[in-house]
């Protein structure tokens, strides 16, 4: 409005002064002179104006995320309107904009809150947060300041497992195993009569000197289970028709996989050829095999944030990163279509002293085939077709 006020203007001027009437110069002058003020007053007030969002970084999906924002007038002039607008993703909220007009008085303060859903997992932008006045006239065009922007990362779904079958050749450690030959000298569950051929080692002379007899200590049988899921998010590996939900499979079989493992106070791992936009880069992601509920979170985030990736090998990044891994330590390959360098890749662990189990997420036609052909190397295949197919272990 001000581009063709300013020429009107400046016309309205000449022909008051060829006119020589004074009441008309003095109007004009007194028009200037506002919108003069008003300019001087928006940017002057808006400058003065700081806002603050408040929310959980946070969520699982399903949780509601209440963010408040926190619009201040630091100054001492009144702002006679403002104008804020939030720019919101449409994965979280009903309405792409959270707009409100309201005015703020010296040192004033007002509050606003909005409700967003974790409909589902992501890495997602909230804000920029725009601010926006001018003067009471509307002759002026309206000054605009912009907030920072904020992320919230919502966590991929986790189905709660109860019975997974994973192997391992670690002894002593805390999963209990049916396997004698992995009795753990640390956990004792009864004792009996000494028999001609057991070790001293096992006699309980405290036992013996009681009972009069010669007692010998029965150990339980335990596994430590050393875990890395590799995560295969190229999406040449992967039916083009359900690509999309194929990938998103797969990283709730990983999510859910970690949790499980993580819950058992074992080990997990995660390597994955998916791209993250917090990393800038599109190298595989790592986080180390650890024990806790710390790394446990820093899967979870690392799965939140990743996406599908193309061109970067996921045999390749299998061969690079099992050479670092310990001898035992179970492999929980999750990927789609299977080729044979994938098998050929999977033997070779398991010739180096590791176990795997080859998991597939989405549908495939040919899942007798990869089962049939890996059996012949030892390797177990998991066929996950659905979220309903990770029932097997829930029972």
């Amino acid at each position: 409005m001000v581009d063709t006020f300013i020429p009107l203007l400046v016309l309205l001027l000449l022909l008051a002064a060829l006119m020589r009437d004074d009441f008309a110069i003095t109007l004009i002058y007194l028009v200037v002179g506002a919108v003069a003020i008003g300019t001087w007053w928006s940017h002057r007030s808006l400058a003065r104006i700081t806002f603050k969002r408040q929310f959980a970084a946070w969520a699982f999906l399903g949780e509601k995320i209440d963010v408040g924002i926190q619009i201040n007038n630091k100054g001492w002039l009144p702002v006679l309107w403002v104008d804020i607008q939030e720019s919101l993703p449409v994965a979280l909220s009903s309405f792409p904009f959270f707009e409100h007009v309201t005015t703020l008085g010296p040192r004033a303060e007002t509050r606003y809150h909005y409700t967003l859903e974790a409909r589902k997992r992501g890495y997602y932008p909230i804000g920029p947060l725009f601010a926006s006045t001018g003067d009471i006239l509307g002759l002026s065009r309206p000054v605009r300041l912009q907030g920072l922007v904020q992320f919230l990362t919502v966590y991929p779904k986790i189905v709660p497992l109860t019975s997974i079958d994973l192997p391992s050749s670690s002894p002593q450690g805390t999963l209990r195993h049916t396997q004698p030959i992995f009795e753990d000298p640390t956990r004792t569950f009864a004792k009996r009569d000494y028999t001609v051929g057991d070790s001293l080692r096992r006699v309980d002379w405290k036992s013996s000197a009681t009972t009069g007899r010669l007692q010998v200590k029965l150990f339980e049988p335990s596994i430590a289970l050393e875990t890395l899921i590799f995560l295969n998010l190229n999406a040449e590996d992967y039916l083009i028709r359900t690509r999309i939900d194929s990938t998103e499979l797969a990283i709730v079989i990983a999510a859910s996989l970690a949790a499980w493992v993580a819950g058992k106070k074992q080990t997990v791992g995660l390597k994955v050829n998916g791209t993250d936009p917090l990393m800038g880069d599109s190298l595989p992601q790592y986080i180390p095999p650890r024990k806790g509920q710390a790394n446990l979170m820093r899967i979870l985030e690392k799965l939140a944030r990743v996406e599908m990736n193309s061109g970067i090998s996921f045999v390749e990044m299998i061969r690079q990163q099992r050479y670092h891994l310990s001898w035992g330590t179970t492999l929980l390959v999750i990927t789609g279509l299977v080729g044979d360098d994938l098998l050929d890749e999977l033997y070779q662990a398991r010739r180096a002293g590791q176990n795997v189990v080859l998991i597939l997420a989405g549908p495939s036609a040919s899942y007798g085939d990869i089962s049939d052909r890996a059996g012949h190397f030892g390797i177990r295949v998991v066929s996950i077709p659905n979220e309903r197919g990770l029932d097997i272990w829930r029972k």
